[in-house]
C-alpha cells in the first residue's frame, strides 16, 4: 500500500493546517482507494505553532495573560515533559488586538507571561515562536512578563510599547534571572533584520502594525535608545545582530537578556514534531500554505518541508491558494509541482469560502498524477 504524508501549514484566513490535511487526505483517498495517508500539521513559528505541537503529542496548558493592548486573553502553552512551546502570536499577536492597531503602545508582555507560567510550572526548555507580533517594543514587554523591571529617569515604571522606550533609563533583571536559572530558550525566527535602521523592526514591519511615517521614526529612535541602554547594561551591543529586529525587537531582547538561541522556525517545528520519523516509508509528501511566493523560498514551511524530504529522498508536491512561483523556482526548492485553488476556481472569494472542497478536488488530481494506479 502506497503511503502519503501530508505536512502543510495553514491557509491563512481560510483553513487551519489540520483542515488542509483533512481535505487533502479525503481527495487522495477518492483518487486512490488503497492509499494510506498520514498527516503532520506544521508551522514556521507564527500562528499555528501551538496547533502543530498539539498534533505531535504536546498537551495544551491554558493561561490567561495580557493581550497586546492590555486586555486579558485566553491562550496556552504546549507542554511535553519539561519542554514548553509558546506562540507569541496567540498571546501578543495582531489577531489578538481588540480593535484597531496601537503601534506605539502594543506590547509583548503577554508572551512573557506565558513563558513565566511554563517556567514556574517546571518547564526547563522554552521554544518561543515569534511570528505575527502586534508590537514594536523591543521585547521589553516580554522581559517584564518574565520579571524584569524597567524605569524612567524619575524612577517611574515605563509605559507599554515602543512609546515607553522613549523614556527608559534603568533596567532591573534580578527576578528575571532567578526565574531563568537552569532554563534554555530557543526562538523560532525566520528574519535576519537588525533592530534599528532602514532594515530594522520599525521601518520594515512597523507599517504592517499600523504605524504611520512619524510613528515609525519615533519607534526606531526609541528602539535605538533601548539598544544603547541594554548594551551599557550587558556590555554587549546586539542591535545589529541578524534577527534582532524579529517580532518588533523580541529577537533582540531574547538574545541580549535571555541568552536565547535563534533558529529557523520551520526547522525547529519539524524537529519538535519528529518529521524525520514521519517520512519513513512515505512515497510522497504533500506540503503547502495559502500563497506560494518569494517568501516561501526563504524559510517558510513548504521550503523547510521540501528540504527535509529531499534529504530522505521523498518527492514533494505543494498545494496552495495561489501560486506565484514558476516551475524552475519550485524545482530548485525541492517541490516537483504546485497545485493552486485558483487553477480550478478563479473566484478568489470562493477559494476562501469553499477551500476545503476545492482542495479535495486538487488532491484527486495529485493522486492521478503522482500515485501508482491501482490494479483493475
Amino acid at each position: 500500500m502506497v503511503r502519503v504524508l501530508v505536512a502543510s501549514d495553514k491557509f491563512k484566513g481560510s483553513l487551519t493546517a489540520a483542515e488542509v490535511a483533512a481535505a487533502v487526505s479525503a481527495g487522495l483517498r477518492r483518487g486512490r482507494r488503497s492509499v494510506l495517508v498520514d498527516s503532520i500539521p506544521v508551522a514556521d513559528g507564527g500562528d499555528g505553532t501551538l496547533a502543530a505541537a498539539e498534533s505531535a503529542g504536546f498537551v495544551l496548558v491554558p493561561v490567561r495573560v495580557a493581550g497586546p493592548t492590555g486586555e486579558p486573553v485566553e491562550t496556552a502553552y504546549a507542554r511535553r515533559d519539561d519542554v514548553a512551546v509558546v506562540e507569541l502570536a496567540d498571546a501578543s499577536g495582531l489577531a489578538r488586538l481588540p480593535g484597531v492597531p496601537d503601534p506605539l503602545r502594543a506590547s509583548s508582555l503577554g508572551a512573557g507571561q506565558v513563558m513565566a507560567a511554563a517556567i514556574d510550572a517546571g518547564c526547563r526548555r522554552i521554544v518561543l515562536g515569534i511570528g505575527g507580533s502586534a508590537s514594536t517594543d523591543g521585547g521589553a514587554g516580554l522581559l517584564c512578563g518574565l520579571g524584569a523591571r524597567l524605569f524612567t529617569a524619575a524612577g517611574d515604571p515605563v509605559g507599554p510599547g515602543g512609546a515607553g522606550l522613549e523614556e527608559i533609563a534603568r533596567i532591573e533583571v534580578g527576578e528575571l534571572r532567578r526565574r531563568l536559572e537552569g532554563v534554555s530558550v530557543t526562538v523560532a525566527c525566520d528574519v535576519d533584520n537588525p533592530l534599528t535602521g532602514s532594515t530594522g523592526a520599525a521601518v520594515v514591519y512597523g507599517p504592517q502594525k499600523g504605524a504611520d511615517a512619524n510613528q515609525v521614526r519615533r519607534l526606531d529612535a526609541a528602539l535605538g535608545r533601548w539598544a544603547s541602554l541594554v548594551a551599557s547594561f550587558t556590555g554587549t551591543d546586539l542591535c545589529d545582530h541578524p534577527g534582532a529586529g524579529a517580532a518588533g525587537g523580541v529577537g533582540f531582547a531574547a538574545l541580549a537578556l535571555l541568552d536565547a538561541e535563534l533558529r529557523s522556525g520551520i526547522d525547529l517545528v519539524l524537529e519538535l514534531v519528529d518529521f524525520a520519523s514521519g517520512l519513513d516509508g512515505a512515497a510522497l509528501v504533500v506540503t503547502g500554505e495559502g500563497a506560494l511566493d518569494e517568501q516561501t523560498l526563504h524559510g517558510k514551511a513548504p521550503a523547510g518541508v521540501a528540504a527535509a524530504a529531499a534529504r530522505a529522498g521523498v518527492p514533494v508536491v505543494a498545494v496552495c491558494g495561489v501560486n506565484h512561483l514558476d516551475h524552475d523556482r519550485l524545482r530548485k526548492a525541492g517541490i516537483e509541482a504546485a497545485y493552486a485553488l485558483t487553477d480550478i476556481e478563479p473566484d478568489r472569494q470562493r477559494c476562501l469560502t469553499d477551500g476545503a472542497a476545492l482542495l479535495a478536488q486538487i488532491a484527486e488530481r495529485i493522486a492521478a498524477d503522482h500515485l501508482i494506479k491501482e490494479d483493475a
